[in-house]
């Protein structure tokens, strides 16, 4: 499967990343993230769980299921839209199936001030603090590729180094491990990341067992207009969207647009 090969590209790519940034260096550095007060705000959840729709918008190069994007602005550019239009920035950093890297979050974060999501595949505890050290004020956990001793402990020290976690579920078995985390943000990724297809209605199904007190989030495969109508009809606060954005000349527009809808 798709997702086992990027998981265990993962894997090598870690022994890569703790051997040019030790641990021992990365802990440091998200200590010293932590004395800055502005790190240490839950902006993420924050900016999300205002009223009215919320919008991640997304920075990735590539993905498994498009290959390369076809970006019509550079980064800069990109960033400066999503400055006007959107409520928090994802950054891929996965490199092998997303073309993405931490450098790419690191230029975001000198340019914006608004809160990122570092979008990876969480599988080591080494990866928390490297989100730390470079700025990142929220990660993914990806039910799918963690047991539920992972989940609990990489939460756990999510929270310690006050980083925002948005829990990523598919179906409805992962919603029921993520839920019993107590997580703030929970996603639904419309996208089944075993085969990469795309089911909007995933969404619509997973939204009953979701409490209102949390906040719900639809992941991937987002397009149109209509398909913005029907996610806010089944209830999302907001919307995490990448290639959509990536590939339109103005998603400034587009963000505002879809709020509006």
């Amino acid at each position: 499967m798709i997702l086992d090969e990027i998981v265990k590209d993962k894997t090598i790519r870690l022994k890569e990343h703790k051997k040019a940034y030790p641990l021992s260096e990365a802990v440091k550095d998200a200590e010293n993230m932590l004395k800055d007060p502005q790190r240490n705000k839950d902006l993420f959840y924050e900016n999300l769980k205002k009223p009215g729709i919320s919008i991640i918008g997304e920075f990735k190069k590539a993905s498994p299921s498009l290959g390369k994007i076809d970006s019509r602005i550079d980064l800069t550019e990109r960033i400066d839209e999503y400055n006007d239009s959107v409520d928090a920035i994802s950054c891929l950093t996965e490199e092998d199936h997303f073309c993405g890297n931490t450098q790419y979050l690191k230029t975001i974060r000198s340019i914006t001030s608004l809160p990122i999501l570092r979008k990876d595949f969480m599988i080591d505890e080494y990866q928390f603090y490297e989100a730390k050290a470079i700025g990142a004020d929220a990660v993914l956990l990806i039910t799918a590729i963690l047991d539920d001793e992972q989940m609990k402990a990489f939460y756990s020290l999510s929270r310690e180094l006050k980083l925002g976690v948005l829990v990523e579920t598919h179906d409805e078995y992962e919603m029921e491990r993520a839920l019993k985390l107590d997580a703030r943000i929970i996603g639904v990724n419309n996208r089944n990341l075993k085969d990469f297809s795309i089911n909007l209605e995933n969404t619509g199904r997973l939204r009953k067992y979701v409490p209102n007190d949390k906040v719900f989030i639809a992941e991937s495969g987002i397009m149109t207009d209509e398909d913005v109508r029907y996610l806010k009809q089944v209830g999302v606060d907001g919307f995490l969207i990448g290639r959509a954005f990536m590939e339109d000349e103005n998603s400034r527009e587009l963000a505002r647009k879809w709020k509006s809808l």
